[in-house]
Formats: C-alpha cells, sequence, structure tokens
C-alpha cells in the first residue's frame, strides 16, 4: 500500500475503536447501583484456577474459604461453584482470551476468586490473545483494581484504586501496525470512566477515615488523557469537603514510595491502569514481593479476586508447583470474604496470615523441597484460625 492507502486503513482501524468506546460509555451512563450482598438469598464464588501454578495454590485457597465458611455453605447461604476452561491451552484452542463457555460460567457467579493466568508473549507457542485478566475486567466491567500494602513497622499503610478497564490496557491488543516503519496503540479516558475510579478512591478514603487521596498520572506530558483524568480527580474531590487530594507524576512517585519521610504521607492513591500496573508491584516489595500481595478487582454487578503475580510455567515445567507460594490469592481471600460481609471472618484469615509469614513463622515456603508445600501451609493457616 501507498501512504494514502496506509492512513486510510489507520483511519478505519481507528474509527473501529471509537465506535467500540461510545458504546461503552454508554454502558457505563446506564450502570445501577452496586450489588447488595446482604439482599441475595445464595452468595456464589467462582473458583478459577487459571495456568501454571494457578491451580495448585487456588486450591488452597478454595480449602481455606470453604473452612471458614462451612457453616454457611451448610445453610444454602454460600455455594462454590468450580469453573474450569480459563487455560492458556483452551484458550489458544478457541482463539479468544476469554472463551465464551467460561463467560457464561463467570456470569452465573457473584464474586470470583482467581488465579494467575498466562499472557503469550513474543515467541512463545501461543497465539497473541489479549490478556485474561484483561478481558475478565472488561467483560464484567470491574473497573477499580483495589490493592492494600501494609507493613506497620515502616509506617505503610498504602490503598491503590487502579483504573481497570481504560488507560494503555483498555485496546491493548488493537493498536494498528500500520507500516514496518510505524506502529501506533492507543490510550483511552473517559469522563465516566475516570470519574468512577475517583470517586470509588474518595468513598474508600471517607469510610475508612482516611485523610489524604493522591492521584498519580503523567499530565505535564500527556496532558489529553492524563490530564482529563487529574481534572476529574480535582472536580470529585470537591464532594469531600474533609478529603486533602494532591497528585504526584509516576516517575517521581515511584522515587517517593522508596523515600521513607514521604512514604508514610501516602494513604489512598488513585491511577490510570498502566501506573497503577507498575506503581502497586513496586508497592508489593515493601511487604515481601508480590507472592504476598492479593488484588481486588471490583465492579457494579461483579466483583473479582486474585493474586498479582504472574503463573510462573518454569514452576510447573520443574515440577515445584506444589511448593508454590499461596499466600498472594489467601490474601485475595481474605479481601472477598471482607467484600461479601463476612468482616470477622476476614480478619480472622489475615490475622491468621500474619502470625504464619511474620511471627510464628513455622513452615516456610521457598518454591522448592527445601520448604513447605502451599498444602502444608494452606493447614497451618487453617490450624492458627482454629488456634484464635
Amino acid at each position: 500500500m501507498n501512504n494514502a492507502e496506509q492512513i486510510k486503513y489507520a483511519q478505519e482501524k481507528f474509527g473501529e475503536l471509537l465506535t467500540e468506546q461510545f458504546a461503552r460509555i454508554e454502558r457505563m451512563k446506564a450502570e445501577k447501583d452496586f450489588l447488595d450482598y446482604d439482599k441475595l438469598d445464595n452468595i456464589v464464588i467462582g473458583v478459577v484456577g487459571g495456568d501454571g501454578i494457578g491451580p495448585a495454590i487456588t486450591a488452597q485457597a478454595h480449602r481455606i474459604l470453604e473452612f471458614l465458611l462451612s457453616d454457611e455453605v451448610a445453610k444454602g447461604r454460600i455455594t462454590f461453584k468450580v469453573i474450569d476452561g480459563c487455560t492458556i491451552e483452551h484458550r489458544a484452542e478457541v482463539g479468544k482470551a476469554l472463551p465464551d463457555d467460561v463467560v457464561e460460567e463467570l456470569k452465573k457467579c457473584h464474586v470470583i476468586l482467581k488465579g494467575p493466568t498466562t499472557t503469550p508473549r513474543a515467541g512463545d507457542p501461543w497465539p497473541n490473545i489479549e490478556s485474561a485478566n484483561v478481558a475478565m475486567r472488561k467483560e464484567l466491567d470491574l473497573f477499580a483494581n483495589v490493592r492494600p500494602v501494609k507493613v506497620p513497622e515502616q509506617g505503610i499503610d498504602w490503598t491503590f484504586y487502579r483504573e481497570n478497564t481504560e488507560g494503555a490496557y483498555a485496546v491493548g491488543s488493537k493498536g494498528v501496525h500500520v507500516n514496518d516503519d510505524l506502529a501506533i496503540d492507543f490510550t483511552v479516558t473517559t469522563q465516566e470512566g475516570s470519574e468512577r475510579i475517583a470517586r470509588a478512591a474518595f468513598e474508600y478514603a471517607k469510610k475508612t477515615g482516611k485523610t489524604r487521596v493522591t492521584a498519580v498520572t503523567k499530565a505535564n506530558v500527556v496532558k489529553t488523557t492524563d490530564g482529563k483524568f487529574l481534572r476529574i480527580c480535582q472536580e470529585v474531590a470537591k464532594d469531600y469537603p474533609g478529603i486533602e487530594l494532591d497528585d504526584w507524576y509516576i516517575d517521581i512517585m515511584t522515587a517517593k514510595l522508596v523515600d521513607p519521610k514521604r512514604r508514610t504521607q501516602f494513604q489512598v492513591l488513585v491511577l490510570p491502569n498502566l501506573y497503577g500496573d507498575i506503581l502497586t508491584d513496586e508497592a508489593a516489595e515493601f511487604q515481601g514481593g508480590v507472592g504476598t500481595a492479593g488484588s481486588a478487582n471490583i465492579g457494579k454487578r461483579y466483583a473479582m479476586f486474585e493474586a498479582i503475580h504472574g503463573s510462573a510455567p518454569r514452576m510447573v515445567q520443574e515440577g515445584r508447583d506444589k511448593y508454590a507460594d499461596p499466600c498472594s490469592i489467601i490474601r485475595a481471600a481474605v479481601m472477598l470474604l471482607e467484600h461479601i460481609g463476612y468482616a470477622d471472618k476476614a480478619k480472622k484469615l489475615e490475622r491468621a496470615l500474619d502470625i504464619c509469614m511474620y511471627e510464628e513463622k513455622k513452615l516456610v515456603i521457598t518454591g522448592r523441597d527445601t520448604g513447605a508445600t502451599s498444602e502444608a501451609f494452606a493447614d497451618y493457616v487453617m490450624d492458627t484460625i482454629q488456634a484464635l
């Protein structure tokens, strides 16, 4: 194609993306209130193992939830639904990030406990399909990715509200390869998407007695999309007079998280998608790494809780998956319990996990046969719960 034809091709592709985004905006405008779990006769918890070490560690978190909620299950208040098919093999077979049969099963649930999934990279033996995580967040409209990080002895108590459905990841598999010299990806920022994540962060701050929300962007350079995100945060802040809004650029924020004097001042942080992905992984290192951190993905109708680390296929190849660390997915289970209204059970599980990970340390996970298996560690957590 000549230049004129290539430009026309790119314009057509861009037009398709705009059409998709306009439709998504209308869906957001039609959103109703958040689901009230107290009004449900039966709460369905979906369990998705995922790929790599996912099935091994998710099974342990599932066991712990079954243990804690056994009375509720017996009363018919809670039902667990195991959902298979969200493996890289099945996704590659059907050529979709999220197969139709998996979507159908997910939508029968209210909340989902999900193990890590594999996203193909260049050179992998899989087709170039979109991240299953990204697809699930978009399909179920899980717009708020919530990640807490706490290290009390260092004065760290952060909660990150990462926008989950827009930004640089919104159309990550739909960039335009114009020609051999030019490839273009897109960043998406909408009024509705930015406002709802900003308001979710401020509502959380209000509910928990926090006094500061920090917006993180690169609005000085990425003026259109990041600028819009920041302006919307500033507008929403006017509705919360008791809560201060400050803002930082993503580059200096990565430095300030390691500044012992400054980092203790941060409380609730609200960020576009890409920056949230980067910063929460850095933040997790303070409490022991991504293997220790859980993550909530909240929408108005559905919610999904997951480990924030990858699927570690090498551990499976080397026969070490049974030694994988289940702490991140167990932390996610804590958040799931709290989300559906079992705050006391959530606190008990969180306390038991802290004892097992940081205080007693009777069992240690090393990822190899030099440490405990994930099953043994889950047993240790349940024994500790009984002793509380």
